[in-house]
């Protein structure tokens, strides 16, 4: 695996030549599809096939999967334009192995709203252990608000992906609220009527797990979320169920904030089977411009997370999206732009900006003036900000990655993640409560 760094007047085809691979393969494993070619500065991801095999007549995906001893996913994770199709044609070229790939086990966890368009869904399935539909919110009667999920629990299913439900603070008007979910942590009654509805819907629909992600809880509700989670826990478990909580990111326990408090790490921790640390937001809507996940913070949650928490039952967050800023930045004022990582490399060729990165953040950004004269900063994710984030989750033996949000392409992170790694296809996330 090589990251090559592009630089100006470099073409896909030179590119190719230099490493012996073809210019199609660069532009789909880096979602370069309507990019005449790379802009400056650029991490382009090169895998080199270590072997081949050119698909004959009547070969089907299991048919070739089973002659090298792959899974049909495995097969799929080394040819990504297969997730969008069932079929092969004759004549096509399929990578079976890649030089140097590894083959550490690792679970991915990733959120999605049930509006996610097929093909990008299609995109990740191969690369996925786990899908959490986003969201499902209690009433105070203990009646549960249903997003429109039933079209996409299907395709989870068929994509060999174990969906999750998510139960938040979400109201019917979209918001979370936090007394709502004060309501539900302090009364036994709504709770019994909360978890009988989850245990139905899950057992009608075929969810294999419950992620339980309540943010800004109130600092004096912590012990009774706590409690919650512990009960709701047990109950899904003795029912064959698992369940994950989804964490603030902490560096201490003493840290303060209506975000953190609510959240005791160690509590939580023991009370569910997995944890999601929500890794990112550094740089949001609202910030300076900024990356969204630096490296050197995350590193500071992770490892105050290990000393709570044991590392096999962590997920660490990553963002699937970057911010778009206007310049200049005003603090109150200036509204960010949320875009995806493929759409920042659109928008540096487009306006001939160069992408730069910040060693210390781990992470690439750019400067541009738009064509309305407005100068912008804008920080992503890529190949090499990944490949930190993968090292991090590594050197502290963590779980997996818990990917926000699965809604935007982002063709490197996957075909990266199948390269690097052996992704946990095998079922229900073990009991261990």
């Amino acid at each position: 695996m090589i990251i090559h760094i592009t630089e100006q007047g470099e073409t896909y085809t030179s590119i190719a030549r230099e490493y012996g691979v073809s210019a199609e393969r660069i532009i789909a494993d880096n979602g370069l599809f309507g990019i005449e070619n790379p802009p400056s500065g650029m991490a382009l991801l090169i895998l080199q096939p270590e072997s081949i095999y050119v698909v004959k007549e009547g070969d089907t995906l299991f048919s070739v999967a089973n002659m090298f001893g792959l899974s049909v996913d495995k097969l799929k994770q080394r040819n990504p334009a297969l997730a969008q199709t069932n079929t092969l044609n004759t004549g096509e070229t399929l990578a079976i192995t890649f030089d140097g790939q590894g083959n550490k086990d690792i679970s991915i966890y990733g959120f999605l709203y049930p509006s996610i368009k097929r093909n990008v869904l299609n995109s990740s399935l191969p690369f996925l252990t786990s899908a959490a539909v986003f969201s499902y919110g209690a009433e105070a009667d203990g009646s549960l608000i249903e997003p429109l999920d039933t079209s996409v629990l299907p395709i989870l299913k068929e994509g060999n992906v174990n969906p999750y439900m998510v139960l938040s603070s979400i109201t019917g008007e979209g918001g979370f609220n936090s007394e709502l979910a004060s309501d539900l942590f302090n009364n036994p009654s709504t709770q019994d009527m909360v978890i009988e509805n989850i245990l139905q819907i899950m057992r009608d629909k075929g969810y294999k797990g419950l992620d339980i992600d309540f943010e800004f809880v109130n600092a004096a509700d912590r012990d009774a979320f706590t409690n919650f989670v512990r009960r709701t826990t047990n109950e899904l478990n003795a029912n064959g169920f698992s369940v994950n909580v989804d964490l603030a990111p902490k560096t201490s326990s003493q840290q303060r904030g209506t975000l953190y408090e609510g959240h005791d790490y160690r509590a939580l921790g023991e009370a569910a089977n997995t944890v999601m640390v929500m890794t990112y937001e550094w740089g949001y809507t609202y910030s300076e411009p900024m990356a969204v996940a630096p490296i050197n913070q995350v590193r500071r949650v992770i490892e105050y997370a290990v000393s709570e928490i044991e590392p096999n039952k962590i997920y660490m967050g990553i963002p699937n999206y970057g911010y778009d800023w206007t310049l200049p930045y005003e603090k109150g004022v200036t509204r960010a732009r949320l875009i995806g990582n493929e759409e920042a490399i659109s928008i540096a060729a487009e306006n001939n900006a160069q992408i730069l990165y910040d060693e210390t953040a781990a992470t690439p950004y750019f400067k541009y003036r738009a064509a309305d004269r407005t100068d912008h900063e804008v920080w992503f994710e890529d190949i090499r900000s990944i490949k930190a984030k993968f090292d991090l989750i590594d050197e502290f033996g963590l779980k997996g990655a818990g990917y926000w949000n699965l809604m935007r392409n982002f063709n490197q992170n996957w075909i990266y993640a199948g390269y690097r790694y052996n992704i946990d296809k095998s079922g229900v996330v073990p009991l261990t409560n």
